[in-house]
């Protein structure tokens, strides 16, 4: 779209996913729609400095010094925790624990372990498969490839859809079969959380969405909700606003508090990044950022209407909700991090880098947001 403005919250994310955590910077502008001249221009200005660059760099020479040290310790007995429950059983058993460890150990240290010859595991090794085994291999390789790719979160049910979208024919039952044979599944969630289904109807705004959450094209209707992931500094905060048509993070901001300020700074990029030139219903819960003067001047500065769920009931900003549910299972479950820094990093990443452009969305009819808004678009154009 053009003229999209970017705050400097995200410019400095951005920077951050090619300077700190490894990816290429023409794959990051891609990722987030920008062009890679001001890629470039982000990183020139907002990259650390060349001194503090040398000594993380030092410092992460010492790190992987140290975990090959401990790495090299540990090896001998690791090897016995997974191989104790084979090492009574067949000799082919214990070849297929073998040829399953090879990546990780030396096979003369495997076979050592084992209690078996190298010739004998190299001769088990050249053994012909049948076609039916050698076509399951090179299926898992791209079934592990898709899984990995979607952050270790993918079932077998998006894998295959995955894999059909490459032009292999294959079942879901199949894919099951060997994702579970090789130990891969998907991530599951928690427990349901338990609701009243009333609610006191909001004073300041009344509830114009009414769980319509089928909305038919673009910037119509956006919901808005905040979240808490915590960290060993502390909780940071975060507010995200989402498109109903798409399910598109089209906004966020991050802070470590819990203020009208987070929530202003998610909607102004939501209102940057979209430009909407008709009126856009804002939904969101009865919470103090969201009944401030200064949200309902802003919401009314720039032709937004507002709407507000009844207190107590989470069905009614659901979506908002879902969204939470799926970032807290997929990427930030059982963690703590370190920095609230270290969190805002991760968050961003999977925000920007596979939530919108790259996970398929049931709704979506198992597209990602960004590519179900551009068929949108391209069929819009084609009428």
């Amino acid at each position: 779209m053009s003229g999209k403005r970017y705050t400097e919250e995200f410019k400095i994310a951005a920077v951050k996913q090619v300077t700190e955590r490894g990816h290429a910077a023409h794959e990051v502008a891609d990722r987030l729609g920008v062009s890679i001249h001001s890629m470039y221009s982000w990183i020139k200005r907002y990259s650390v400095p060349d001194e503090e660059r040398i000594a993380a760099d030092a410092q992460a020479d010492e790190v992987r010094r140290l975990k090959a040290e401990l790495k090299r310790v540990t090896d001998e007995r690791d090897i016995f925790k997974k191989g104790r429950r084979v090492l009574c059983q067949a000799v082919r058993v214990r070849y297929a624990l073998i040829q399953e460890l090879t990546e990780q150990y030396p096979v003369r240290m495997l076979c050592k372990m084992m209690a078996v010859h190298p010739s004998g595991f190299y001769a088990w090794r050249t053994e012909p498969e049948s076609m039916r085994a050698i076509e399951d291999r090179r299926l898992l390789g791209h079934i592990k490839e898709s899984w990995l790719e979607s952050g270790a979160v993918y079932g077998y049910r998006k894998v295959t859809d995955d894999l059909r979208e490459l032009g292999e024919q294959c079942s879901t039952r199949r894919v099951q079969r060997l994702m579970r044979s090789a130990g891969l599944r998907s991530q599951t969630g928690y427990a349901k959380r338990k609701s009243r289904r009333g609610g006191t109807p909001a004073l300041i705004a009344p509830n114009h969405l009414q769980r319509q959450f089928d909305v038919q094209e673009p910037n119509r209707v956006w919901v808005t909700d905040i979240t808490y992931i915590r960290t060993y500094e502390g909780w940071l905060y975060l507010a995200a606003v989402l498109d109903l048509f798409s399910r598109q993070v089209i906004g966020w901001s991050m802070s470590s508090r819990i203020d009208r300020e987070l929530a202003m700074n998610a909607l102004l990029m939501a209102v940057w990044r979209r430009q909407p030139t008709n009126t856009v219903m804002v939904h969101s819960d009865q919470g103090s950022q969201f009944s401030s003067y200064d949200w309902r001047d802003f919401l009314q500065a720039h032709n937004l209407e507002q709407s507000m769920s009844r207190r107590g009931n989470c069905h009614d900003n659901a979506v908002a909700e879902s969204f939470f549910q799926l970032l807290k299972r997929e990427r930030i479950r059982r963690k703590i991090y370190g920095t609230r820094e270290e969190a805002r990093q991760d968050v961003f990443d999977y925000i920007e880098m596979f939530y919108n452009p790259k996970r398929r969305h049931g709704f979506n009819e198992k597209l990602s947001p960004i590519d179900f808004e551009k068929r949108y678009f391209e069929r819009l154009a084609s009428v």
